[in-house]
Parts: structure tokens; C-alpha cells; sequence
């Protein structure tokens, strides 16, 4: 289908827009609209956050009679069913849209292109996908647990200039600078759970919130109002009771492989027994669990272990390595435990991007399965 240079202008605008949702609309995805007429940009929208209006209809509210006979951009096909809000589609048949150009088809089965069914039945023309790779792009974690029934995992990492996370004592703090971790608030920010182990939370006594005087964000403070699930990973149940990471807010799923229950946990704290093999936990059951309770984005903060673990079990869509310029020495901890004996059983990876954070480089990696 044929779309001119103006259309795509403005779906990029659309895309601009959704992205401005991206640590507040989950379990949604992120939806940007552009209402277009005789040239001119008449009102636009953006999807704020879940349980509010859509992109379209706050796009259309803004816009009152000037959307008869407009084009609408919309990064992700119009809804035609009835949530938390109504559907998107009759709206834009209600106030007399004229065209729908739509980023790409949304994969939740519940619309699954019978918005563009809707919305063409109704007379409107339709026309897209139009950027579809960039509005794919917005919502890795919505598109992959509606057509795989998974979340979209990310690994985080820091290390030093010779590949080492942590003295061999456990020391770890702190290997990357300020401008690395903040970045790394961001992407807590934007996850819906935040994966550890146990050794993690033990050595480092972390907390994995979102700190709002550490986001850099315009909005912080109501983005970190919003705690990702802690998801500690604890086959045997050693979590002390008075644990650090108890006393922060945001709730904690505790996840064991079958170990025997003990004392009281607080209100916030939920366990879950998830059994795999080798009295481990089940890594692919997690995730699907974590999908289940509509996680889209998940974020790995854990030791070599536990990364390594999921590096060979396949369940990494990312890999996000901060780098920075010191040598922590031979004896130091490595990035992964990953026991590869040959390099033919080397595992490829695909650099997406690689950018300078102060003193510190960060590089985004995705794993290659075809070598």
C-alpha cells in the first residue's frame, strides 16, 4: 500500500507521542493519534496511562468538531472493544474521521484487525501498516505476551573493561558511574517486574525500586509512585525476616522450588512455588507466570548465576552491558556463569547500539540464534 511522505510524517509524529508513555501506560501498550485536516495538525493525543483514555480518544477531545473529515494516525489499530474505557473505533466513527492510517495491527487477540473491520464496514477508509518496524519497536514487552504468551526479558549488567562484575569478595560498588545508573533507574522504570536472586539481595542488600531523585525525569516523582514487582528468586527460602528489601515500598514475589514455609511474611511480600529440575525454580514457568499477571517488560538484575542460567535456557530478548574504563583483575567475578568448552559453542550476539554514558559505555545486544 502506498503511503505518501506526508503520511509518514505524521505517524513519526504519532510515534513521538506514543513514546511519552513509556513508564506509565503497562500492562497497555504505548499509542500515540495525530488528527490531520486540509494539511494541518488539528489535535493530537497520547495514550498517559492504564485505565485512562486511549490516544485516539483523547486525541478527539481535543480536537471536538475539527475531526470531521479528518485523518487519524494511530500507531496501533483502533480498539473495538469495551475495557476500563470504551472502544476506540466507534469513537472516530462518532466524531466523523474520514481516513484511519494505522501504525500496525494490534496482536491482542480480543481486537486483532476487527477495528479495521469496524471502522472500513462503517465507510471509513483504511490504510497501513505504515512504519510498522518502529511501531513494533514501542512495545516489545505487549507484543510478545499477546502472540507468545511471555514477557519480553531484559538482562542488565555492568562490568569493567576486562569483563568482571564484582571483586572475588562480592564488592561491587560501585563499578559503573552516576550517569550508568541513573539509565539503569530508567530502565527499572519501564519494567513492569524486576527479576534477582537471593545471593543478589544477601550481598548487595538491594532494594531494585525506582528512586525518583535518580530518574532524571521531568515527572519522576509520579513515575516512581509506581513500583515494579520485585520477583526474588529463592529456591531455599533464605530471605531473613528483616530483610533490607522488606522495609521499601512496592510488592515482592518470593519464589521458591518447593522449600517449606516458615514465620510470617508482611502484607506486601506473596510467595510461590515454582519446582524445576534439580530442586531449582522454573525459569520458563516464571515467565510465563509473570505474563499471566501482565507483565510486558521484565528486567534481570541478578549475578552470574542466575544470568547465565537464563542465557542458556534462551529466555533473554536483551542484553544491555554497562561498560566501564577500569580493570577489576583475574580473581574478579565474571559476567556470566556460562561453561562453554569449544568455540564452536560460542553464543553470537547482534550489537543494536552502543552509546557513552559519562566515563561509562553502554552496549544493547540481542542473541543471535542463526550464528
Amino acid at each position: 500500500m502506498t503511503h505518501s511522505p506526508s503520511d509518514s510524517a505524521y505517524m513519526a509524529h504519532a510515534l513521538r507521542l506514543a513514546e511519552r508513555g513509556r513508564y506509565t501506560t503497562m500492562p497497555n501498550p504505548q499509542v500515540g493519534c495525530v488528527l490531520v485536516r486540509e494539511n494541518q495538525i488539528v489535535a493530537e493525543g497520547w495514550h498517559h496511562r492504564a485505565g485512562e483514555p486511549h490516544a485516539e480518544a483523547n486525541a478527539l477531545a481535543r480536537a471536538g468538531d475539527r475531526a470531521r473529515g479528518a485523518t487519524a494516525y494511530v500507531t496501533l489499530e483502533p480498539c473495538s472493544h469495551t475495557g476500563r474505557t470504551g472502544p476506540c473505533s466507534d469513537a472516530l466513527i462518532a466524531a466523523g474521521v474520514r481516513r484511519v492510517v494505522y501504525g500496525m495491527e494490534d496482536p491482542n487477540i480480543q481486537v486483532a484487525g476487527r477495528g479495521l473491520t469496524k471502522l472500513r464496514a462503517a465507510g471509513v477508509e483504511v490504510s497501513g501498516p505504515l512504519l510498522e518496524e518502529e511501531a513494533r519497536a514501542l512495545n516489545p514487552g505487549f507484543i510478545k505476551r499477546m502472540e507468545h504468551g511471555q514477557p519480553f526479558v531484559r538482562c542488565k549488567l555492568a562490568m569493567s573493561l576486562d569483563g568482571r562484575t564484582a571483586m572475588a569478595s562480592g564488592e561491587s560498588k560501585w563499578v559503573t558511574g552516576r550517569r550508568a545508573r541513573e539509565d539503569v533507574q530508567r530502565l527499572r522504570a519501564r519494567s513492569c517486574a524486576i527479576i534477582s536472586g537471593i545471593d543478589t539481595v544477601l550481598l548487595d542488600r538491594a532494594a531494585l525500586t525506582v528512586r525518583a531523585d535518580e530518574l532524571q525525569l521531568a515527572d519522576a516523582e509520579s513515575i516512581a509512585s509506581r513500583q515494579p514487582l520485585r520477583v526474588i528468586l529463592d529456591s531455599r527460602l533464605r530471605l531473613p525476616q528483616d530483610a533490607p528489601l522488606l522495609d521499601h515500598p512496592g510488592p515482592i514475589l518470593l519464589v521458591h522450588a518447593g522449600a517449606e514455609e516458615a514465620g510470617t511474611w508482611p502484607a506486601h511480600v506473596e510467595t510461590l512455588a515454582l519446582p524445576g529440575p534439580n530442586q531449582r525454580i522454573d525459569l520458563q514457568a516464571l515467565l510465563t507466570e509473570l505474563a499471566r499477571r501482565e507483565c510486558n517488560e521484565v528486567l534481570v538484575e541478578a549475578g552470574a548465576v542466575l544470568a547465565g542460567a537464563f542465557v542458556a535456557r534462551g529466555l533473554l530478548d536483551e542484553l544491555i552491558v554497562y561498560m566501564a574504563p577500569k580493570l577489576l583483575g583475574s580473581s574478579a567475578r565474571p559476567l556470566f556463569d556460562l561453561p562453554l568448552e569449544k568455540m564452536s559453542g560460542h553464543l553470537p550476539l547482534h550489537i543494536q547500539d552502543v552509546r557513552a554514558l559519562g566515563q561509562d559505555w553502554r552496549i544493547t545486544a540481542r542473541l543471535d540464534p542463526e550464528g
